[in-house]
Formats: structure tokens, sequence, C-alpha cells
């Protein structure tokens, strides 16, 4: 069952907790959104720094400069959940709020998370990750997030009706549920929300989502990183599914069987001179095509540049994220270094 909320207080104190590595571009629009909260109760800010190499640090030291509610730990190895975990047991308030470098929060972003806490008991809240471009390929990738054809349309990425998740973008959290849950699992470097959500559903916990927090994200800017990006989100999902069969839905299993068919495709179509009906297996790549062709209508509004993108930007996701979820789900996971995501 959801927590009891009497000793959180009208205004309880706000852990917002950041892992970082190599974010120098990003990092300080990100931070000042944290500090712009109108939210009226105490604030703090826990920045977990990895070994960057373009400059994070000295961008870091100069924001904690100006800034006295924003403190620093050590996050050596660099991954994600291992700096979630450092970063929110050296922070001290009530609730905790995940954030990420490529996210700007609105500024009423912690008051009505807050709010929806104390009205639903939730032991983690979260909305929509509103993937905003501004290169045309960046805005190719939004279209792509936020698009059924894209990412499958879930809440978190194309909004929805409030209520009960399996799991939400970011998450806004009673530390006491994150503490008795066991915080972040280490051992999944891409996927550890899902998972954490996971063990909260299993305590009794709930997780909500409301389509009434928006978090601005900053997608990937060129085709090698989205490429990385979707690699290795697929190389963990893969695992996740392997590890935990009954709690994957179906949508997850789309991208490697559409890999599978249209590669199989191409090498029946190919062989075709061995048999005219092998010319049959071009109807799944064909049909791949026809649909990425017709998916251009979506970015439209971006312009010409931005529909020409996302012919590029939607198999990229798919191939990239199909094939890693392949491998994930092989036990490969832990055999391809730098590509498992940090």
């Amino acid at each position: 069952m959801p927590h009891d909320l009497h000793d959180l207080g009208d205004l309880p104190g706000v852990s917002y907790v950041m892992p970082v590595l190599n974010e120098a571009s990003h990092l300080a629009a990100a931070v000042e959104s944290l500090l712009a909260q109108d939210y009226a109760g105490p604030s703090e800010v826990v920045l977990a720094l990895g070994p960057s190499t373009d400059g994070t640090d000295a961008e870091v030291a100069a924001l904690a400069a100006r800034e006295p509610r924003i403190t620093t730990v050590a996050n050596p190895d660099g991954s994600t959940p291992a700096g979630l975990n450092r970063a929110i047991r050296a922070s001290t308030h009530p609730i905790v709020v995940r954030v990420d470098a490529h996210s700007i929060l609105p500024g009423d972003y912690t008051r009505t998370a807050v709010e929806v806490i104390q009205r639903t008991g939730a032991d983690n809240v979260g909305g929509v990750m509103d993937a905003q471009g501004v290169t045309p390929f960046e805005q190719a990738v939004a279209v792509a997030y936020g698009s059924r054809v894209g990412l499958g349309g879930t809440r978190h990425h194309t909004s929805g009706k409030e209520g009960p998740a399996e799991t939400v973008y970011l998450g806004v959290f009673q530390r006491r549920s994150l503490i008795e849950a066991g915080l972040f699992d280490e051992g999944f470097k891409r996927g550890q929300d899902w998972e954490l959500n996971r063990r909260i559903r299993s305590r009794g916990g709930l997780v909500w989502f409301t389509p009434t927090l928006r978090v601005g994200y900053r997608p990937r800017a060129s085709v090698a990183a989205l490429a990385r990006q979707f690699f290795s989100t697929g190389l963990w999902r893969g695992e996740l599914a392997r590890r935990f069969p009954a709690n994957n839905g179906l949508r997850y299993w789309v991208p490697p069987v559409a890999v599978v068919l249209i590669t199989l495709g191409l090498i029946a179509g190919c062989l075709a001179a061995l048999s005219p009906w092998w010319l049959l297996g071009f109807v799944a790549p064909l049909g791949y095509l026809l649909l990425v062709a017709a998916s251009t209508a979506l970015a439209r509004s971006h312009g010409k540049r931005a529909m020409a993108w996302l012919v590029a930007v939607l198999p990229v996701i798919h191939f990239t994220w199909g094939t890693g979820f392949i491998l994930g789900f092989l036990k490969l996971t832990r055999n391809l270094g730098e590509f498992t995501g940090r």
C-alpha cells in the first residue's frame, strides 16, 4: 500500500539528484531549471560527478561557487545507477527528485509533483518526457520520440490519462520508498528506472503517471550518438526481458522481431535466382520502407530537412534498439564494453 504521508508536512524538503558525465554543454541549463523551481520548501541539488573529459567539472565548480544549495559527490565509474545511489545517500530531504543533465524541468514541476504525492500517496510520480529539438536532426529525433511508430506511443513519451503506471520518466520519490526498495540496481546500466519501479510495485507501492508533469528533453545531436544510445538501451532492455519475462509487454518485442524479419527477407530476396518465390522475401523490407516514408509526414511542421532526417532516424532507432535487445536477451550484455551505457 502507498505510504502514510503524515510525516512529510505541507512543504517537505526536496533533494534533486543528478548523475553527470561529459555534460558540459547541457549541465548549466539543467541545473538552472532546478534552482528556478517555484516550490517554497527547502531544497538541495546533489551532483554525482563521473570522470568527465569535456570540462564538466569546471562547469560544476562554477555553478557550486555561486549557489550554496549545490553539493557534489564522486562517482568514479561514471555509471548512471551508481551516481544516482551516491547522490541519494549524500542527500537529506524526504522527497527525492531524479533528474537528468539533458532535461529541463518547468518551474512548477516540483510543486506539482509534491501535490500529486500528497493527493495520491504515491511512492513515485512522473510525467511526460517532452523531447524538443533545435536542429533539424534533433527535431526529427523528437518527433520519433513522441510518435507511436518511433517509440511505441507509451504514456511517458506521448501523454495520456493520469493513473497508476508500470514505470515513469525520471521520477519524484518518497525517500522512504527508495530506501525500502533498495535504491537503484547498479548492475543495470540502462533500464534501471523500470527495474526499480518493478521492485516498488512488487512491495505494494504505487507508481503514478500524471500528464501535468512535462520535462523538456534535448535529444542526441548526431546519428552516431543516437545509435549508441539506442543500442545500449535495447541491450539492457533485452536483459530485463530475459530476467523478468512476466513484466515485459509485447511492445518490447516489436523492434527485435522486425529486425529478424527484415534481415531474413533481404537474404531471401537476394536468393531469388534459386527460385522466383524467394522474391517474396522483399515484402517485409519494402513494407518497412513504406512505413518509414509515410511517417515523414509526422515531421511536416518542422520543415523538409527534419522530414528528410526522419527517414534516417527511424531505422537507426529501430535497428540499433532491436539488435541490442537480441544481444542482451542472449546474455551478451556484459561483453560489449563501452556500448553497454553508463
